[in-house]
């Protein structure tokens, strides 16, 4: 299944190889021009019936992650972190390292050892290590390097009432949609972007962007979703099994208000349930998309997920299906000349 091994790929921020070459192995009989640019995107366009304004979909492939700054002694690694990581979250995790994938598992002082004020407060990175089971220094440089890239090790598992437990749903999420919309859609003119760097400061849309210079812009992406108890709805951004989530605004774009009516009525028009991320947090590529050149109107339609930059992050199906018959929707109305 494709999102099983999106997901379980290794892609952290500038490490994106073993993702970019699963989407081109995916979309190249697909398109009818693709390259991959100096930094890594992938940019591929399809030809179609023609159309006065120029559209591009983007997904951006990288996920959070860890990377090696020392090897102790102990053949013990310290690590730093490669994005926004949450560092409760870390603690007897297991992952793999390199791009040998050497497996190791995240490890701290027992709490059996703490003292009783350090249960208060998380543990600092500083006081975190790798363990992949070496009795030294030398054994562990045998196996690992200092710049070497960590994943969190985690499987794609289906479970509950169809719902998804994966890493890196932001965003394969996104790189999904949009290889099944380079796939399956036919005589419609777009470019499909595959961008790089996203998690550490939107790095690759601006590259990608200035080298396609669309009209207008379609962010694909796996989006926060924190619908629990006793929170007050207005302060909950997404739900799960709601359908896709259209973005407001967020930390780098104010969308555009036109774009995201006639989404809207296009998935009225078509029964697709929808809702409306109700966040400003967070910020995806459309930050550096909407203002590269002479400007570019974006919308970002996004997948909800539950425990987002995590290890085990989970979503709905049939969210991921109804942001693919969104998607489908919107372009057969873009062929027509309706955006």
């Amino acid at each position: 299944m494709l999102l099983k091994r999106l997901t379980e790929a290794s892609g952290v921020s500038g490490n994106e190889k073993e993702v970019r070459d699963i989407i081109i192995s995916e979309i190249k009989d697909f398109v009818d021009d693709l390259k991959v640019d100096k930094i890594g995107n992938i940019i591929a366009y399809k030809k179609g019936k023609s159309n006065s304004k120029k559209l591009m979909v983007t997904a951006h492939m990288d996920e959070v992650g860890l990377m090696i700054i020392d090897i102790d002694d102990m053949g013990l690694l310290k690590f730093t972190t490669v994005g926004g990581i949450d560092k409760r979250i870390l603690v007897s995790k297991p992952v793999l390292i390199g791009k040998n994938k050497i497996p190791g598992v995240i490890g701290a002082k027992p709490i059996h050892l703490q003292k009783r004020e350090e249960w208060k407060n998380a543990l600092n990175i500083e006081q975190l290590y790798i363990d992949i089971g070496v009795g030294g220094k030398s054994e562990a440089e045998k196996l690992v390097s200092i710049g070497d890239y960590v994943a969190f090790d985690s499987q794609y598992i289906e479970f509950g009432d169809n719902l998804v437990k994966a890493k890196a749903l932001d965003n394969r999420v996104g790189c999904s949609l949009l290889i099944k919309l380079i796939q399956e859609i036919e005589d419609i003119e777009f470019y499909g972007v595959f961008t790089v760097m996203e998690e550490i400061g939107l790095v690759g849309a601006g590259p990608a962007a200035y080298t396609v210079d669309p009209d207008i812009s379609i962010v694909l992406e796996g989006t926060l979703c924190y619908d629990i108890p006793k929170l007050d709805e207005h302060l909950i951004p997404t739900y799960l099994k709601k359908g896709p989530a259209i973005s407001l605004v967020d930390r780098t774009t104010l969308f555009n208000k036109d774009f995201r009516e006639k989404i809207v009525k296009i998935a009225i028009k078509n029964n697709i349930p929808y809702q409306f991320r109700k966040t400003s947090m967070g910020g995806n590529d459309s930050g550096k998309i909407h203002t590269t050149k002479e400007g570019s109107i974006t919308a970002t339609i996004s997948v909800p997920c539950r425990n987002i930059h995590s290890p085990t992050s989970v979503m709905s199906k049939e969210d991921y299906d109804n942001t693919y018959k969104l998607l489908k929707s919107i372009l057969l109305e873009y062929k027509e000349g309706e955006l």
